[in-house]
This record gives C-alpha cells, sequence and structure tokens, in this order.
C-alpha cells in the first residue's frame, strides 16, 4: 500500500527562513553578497592568477601610490596595498565602498587605503598619483584614457583592462582595421601595449564581450600641440577614413564654412586685413564640388564623426549662402595644403601615420587655418 504524501503545516520547518534550501531551489546568485550593476560595468575579476599578473604588470614601487578606478569588492585593492605605498580607490557605488572598507577593515592595509566615493569622469580633478590600475566599465572607457593623459604631472604608467575591440583601436597602427581616430589621438600623447588578454569567463557576472588589457606610458614630456586642435584636425580626416583626404575637406561646403569662420577669427585676432567682396560669377561658372550639397554617409563610428557632418547630413534644400573672396581664399589654402605642401590629397586617413597629420596641422596653421 503506497504511503499517503504527509500534509505540510505552514510552521514546518521547510516553510522557515531559516531552513536550508535545496541546490535546486536556491535562487540565482544567493552567494552573491548583492546583486552587480552591470549597467554600471560591475564584473568582478575573479580569477586570481589574472589578478597577480596586472598588478605585476605594473612594476609598482614601494613608494608608489596608485590610483584604482573600480575597485569593486577589491580582488585587485590587496594586491596593490600589498606593494604599494598608498592605494587611492574611486568607487561610484556605495555598496562597493563599503564592501572594500569592510574587507581591509582591522587590518595593516587600513590606513594605506582612500577610498573617493563618485564618478570618475565628473571629479574636477584627481589627486596625485604614479600609476592607475583599473579594471575599468567599459562605457567609460574612452573618457577614462584622455583624462588620465590629461594628469598633469603625468603618471608613470597605467595598466588598464578594455573591452577587447577598443583595446585592439588603442593599439592599432596605420593600415590596420581597425586604425582610427582614437589610435592616433592616444598615440600622439602616449606609448601604448597590449599586454594581455582575459576571457569573459574569468570575471562574476560574465560580460558579453572579451577584454584586453594595455599598458600606456604617457609621454614625457608631453608633445607642444594644441590637444582640441590636434583632435579637430583627426575629426575631419577620420569622419569617413576610407575617402581621401581631398574629399574629407572638400566633400561638403559645411566644412569650408566652418574653416572660413577660424580663418577670420584668426585673421582678427593678428591684424590681418580680410577682402569681403563678393566673388564676381557668370552663368558659365563651373560649379565646385565643395559648393554642392552632398549625402553624408556617415561612418559606423559615430563618435569619430564632426557634428557640422551630421548638421550637413540632416540638412537639404537650403538656400545656397553666397561666397565672398575670403571663403575662396580658404578654399584655395586648403587646396595648397593638401595638394602642394604635403602633397596627401590623394591619401586615406586609415594610411596616414602620426608623421603625416602633424605635417598637415603644421601646414594648416602657417597658412593661419586652424581647427578649434
Amino acid at each position: 500500500m503506497p504511503k499517503a504524501n504527509p500534509r505540510r503545516s505552514n510552521g514546518s520547518s521547510r516553510d522557515t527562513p531559516y531552513s536550508a534550501s535545496t541546490p535546486k531551489s536556491r535562487p540565482k546568485g544567493a552567494n552573491n553578497i548583492f546583486k552587480m550593476n552591470t549597467d554600471l560595468g560591475q564584473h568582478i575579476l575573479k580569477n586570481p592568477s589574472i589578478a597577480d599578473s596586472i598588478v605585476n604588470k605594473a612594476d609598482i614601487k614601494q613608494s608608489d601610490t596608485v590610483l584604482e578606478v573600480g575597485p569593486g569588492t577589491g580582488n585587485l585593492t590587496t594586491r596593490i596595498l600589498a606593494k604599494a605605498k598608498k592605494c587611492i580607490a574611486v568607487e561610484m557605488d556605495p555598496r562597493m565602498a563599503a564592501e572594500l572598507t569592510k574587507r581591509v577593515q582591522g587590518t595593516p592595509s587600513q590606513k594605506r587605503l582612500d577610498i573617493l566615493l563618485g564618478d570618475v569622469i565628473k571629479l574636477p580633478s584627481l589627486p596625485y598619483f604614479d600609476i592607475c590600475i583599473s579594471n575599468t566599465p567599459y562605457q567609460i572607457s574612452s573618457p577614462l584614457v584622455f583624462k588620465l593623459l590629461a594628469q598633469n604631472p603625468a603618471p608613470r604608467t597605467c595598466i588598464l583592462m578594455f573591452q577587447r575591440e577598443f583595446a585592439l583601436r588603442l593599439v592599432a597602427r596605420p593600415g590596420d582595421t581597425l586604425y582610427c581616430r582614437l589610435s592616433v589621438n592616444a598615440q600622439m600623447w602616449a606609448r601604448i601595449d597590449h599586454v594581455m588578454k582575459v576571457g569573459k569567463n574569468n570575471f562574476n557576472p560574465p560580460p558579453m564581450v572579451e577584454s584586453s588589457v594595455v599598458r600606456i606610458t604617457p609621454k614625457v614630456p608631453r608633445p607642444q600641440i594644441s590637444p582640441d586642435e590636434w583632435d579637430g584636425l583627426l575629426r575631419i580626416c577620420f569622419g569617413r577614413k576610407n575617402r581621401i583626404l581631398r574629399a574629407s575637406f572638400f566633400g561638403t561646403r559645411d566644412l569650408i564654412d566652418l574653416l572660413e569662420s577660424n580663418y577670420r577669427t584668426w585673421c582678427a585676432q593678428n591684424d590681418v586685413p580680410v577682402d569681403d567682396s563678393p566673388v564676381e560669377q557668370t552663368e558659365e561658372m563651373e560649379v565646385d564640388p565643395a559648393d554642392v550639397e552632398m549625402d553624408i554617409d556617415l561612418d559606423e563610428d559615430a563618435d569619430d564623426v564632426p557634428d557640422f557632418f551630421k548638421k550637413a547630413s540632416s540638412r537639404k534644400g537650403n538656400k545656397r549662402k553666397k561666397r565672398g573672396k575670403v571663403y575662396e581664399l580658404v578654399k584655395e589654402k586648403v587646396r595648397k595644403v593638401l595638394e602642394d605642401d604635403t602633397e596627401l590629397a590623394d591619401k586615406r586617413a586609415r594610411q596616414c601615420d602620426e608623421g603625416d597629420f602633424l605635417r598637415l596641422l603644421y601646414a594648416f596653421n602657417l597658412e593661419g587655418i586652424h581647427f578649434c
């Protein structure tokens, strides 16, 4: 005779919150301290050998102050504190900051750890540090790189983990598929090396993408050029990196308008007279390609597209602005720089190296044309 199923009462020990649940009934993440916020890039590095390798690559000295961005629960922090004089951890999540504080509480490392609560990108300034180590939240990868490169005095080195595609863009060379404005911009201010690959299963929870660690060593002394102007030139050249440079500059009339405005500003600052008289036109006059409204085929990397390209692509049917002699003068200066001075008119941005872009910037500046 089969046994009857026993009736469970509401007071059964199985139903109490203190009873041990079976593996099948245990809720996912029950062993976690708290639920990770992946929107903030919270993917904790759980592989101790990789954590050791990252800290070892930084070559920390006993007198060094180390900045760590996004320490999480402290898997890298504890290793940093074992080698450095001091660690400054910048954490956005108060829960993580509390967990990190609890982890070092009562240890000799407690007095050598400073925790700054907040968004590292929004901090008006960073305290002095010799080295930066970061398991970087991927959404702040680019602004973090340039915030670190703008630090004065510059750190000795930065060991940073990024999404693998971003890391490969940082180290890409002319002719590589991933070579872009980010590559040239970052490599102008620092030497960048790929250190190692890190698979997604080394994190908890695993991200959707693979990761890589790079070493960024800022150049000392810093190159003596304007960062804004350098970036302005690169934005034009890499608006469509597969275009030849002549097409990048003459592909839309809005760009020549912008350069004309900058040229007028430069003339006013340097007491250079300008001729504002209109250009005499005849009906038989040939239309220049720069005066034709064109559809702008935006690059897949929207961050590499100048704002005026985006405006030009969304504006059609507007009345054509009358061009004067200053406009024609600027257009001729651009042609002269591209074709005569640098002979780069028929070269594509993805094939140009840092020296090519420096020659372009120097030649444009000699003609009074600036990009900021």
